[in-house]
């Protein structure tokens, strides 16, 4: 499906899309959903990961010395607070020397407007990369917070990975912070009334968390 979106990657893949369905399903239990946010969330690490820099290093093998290559920023994984917390363990299964740090955001249920409590970040974050995770990107509101807390803290090579987006959200990156690199599996059709992605797969909070 084309999009009009510059700064939106979208991950096509057979594993993802089919994981994908099990997670958009209604019917998919707590446990069953949290697995399949890591899982996702791994499978889309590869193509987030695919432009950061390596250096060249020399590795002794078995029988040699040899030419290899290394990430050698250090790199973190900021998930907001709740729902991004289930894609963290998948990203750091793949990459398990990244620190994790954790900006907390809530909505407000009557203006829909991002309101922020709590932020933990490494105080070297601006050192290296930074992969911002939160399964849905619906008004942007959350996700547009998140990174200008990022960018006041001196971060510049910032990412952000979403299983599923809405254009409304991806537009109001492209506004608020157009050299920020969105990945998602899905581009859904719209915001409803309530500001829920269509077709969309519910609250992923409370859906992973069983407090629906």
């Amino acid at each position: 499906m084309p999009h009009r979106f510059p700064n939106l990657c979208l991950v096509r893949h057979p594993l993802i899309a089919h994981k994908l369905s099990f997670i958009r399903e209604r019917h998919t239990n707590s446990r069953d959903f949290r697995r399949l946010l890591s899982e996702i969330a791994a499978l889309m690490t590869y193509e987030a990961f695919r432009e950061f820099t390596t250096s060249p290093c020399e590795v002794e093998t078995p029988l040699e010395r040899a030419s290899a290559e290394r990430i050698t920023a250090p790199i973190t994984i900021v998930p907001v607070l709740r729902a991004g917390l289930g894609m963290t363990r998948g990203v750091l299964d793949l990459v398990p020397e990244a620190r994790v740090g954790h900006i907390g955001i809530r909505r407000d249920e009557t203006t829909a407007l991002p309101i922020g409590y709590y932020t933990r970040l490494p105080a070297d974050i601006a050192s290296g990369p930074v992969i911002l995770v939160d399964p849905m990107l619906a008004t942007g509101g959350s996700s547009s917070h998140a990174l200008t807390i990022l960018r006041d803290a001196g971060c510049m090579d910032l990412r952000l990975i979403c299983l599923v987006a809405a254009p409304e959200g991806v537009g109001r990156l492209l506004l608020d912070h157009p050299t920020v690199r969105v990945y998602a599996a899905a581009l859904d059709r719209e915001l409803d009334e309530d500001c829920f992605i269509r077709p969309g797969l519910g609250d992923a909070g409370d859906r992973a968390y069983g407090t629906e």
